[in-house]
């Protein structure tokens, strides 16, 4: 059964891309990079795939967005109200535009 599962999680990742959707099961597998479109993203997401966000940052991350438009990099994050510098080198790696 494992088996099954294993493949037909790997043929989703095939046609899905990482960070998109199915996220929780990507995140699962070691070795590929997650990362995640934060001009895009849902709260449920940026909650799941950023470390150091919780559901409450991640709504805040969605509703600046909404009220100022999309972030220009990474460090615009840093204009949310709880996301900090720190926050934002722990994922510079996983935040796309």
């Amino acid at each position: 059964m494992n088996y099954l599962k294993n493949i037909g999680l790997t043929l989703l990742l095939l046609v899905t891309p990482v960070g998109l959707s199915y996220a929780s099961e990507a995140k699962k597998l070691e070795g590929i990079e997650i990362t995640v479109n934060i001009n895009e993203a849902g709260a449920e997401e940026l909650a799941e795939l950023l470390k150091g966000v919780g559901e409450e940052k991640a709504k805040d991350i969605v509703e600046y967005r909404t009220q100022h438009g999309h972030f220009n990099s990474a460090d615009d994050l840093t204009q949310v109200k709880g996301i900090g510098a720190a926050t934002v080198e722990k994922n510079r790696s996983r935040i796309m535009l």
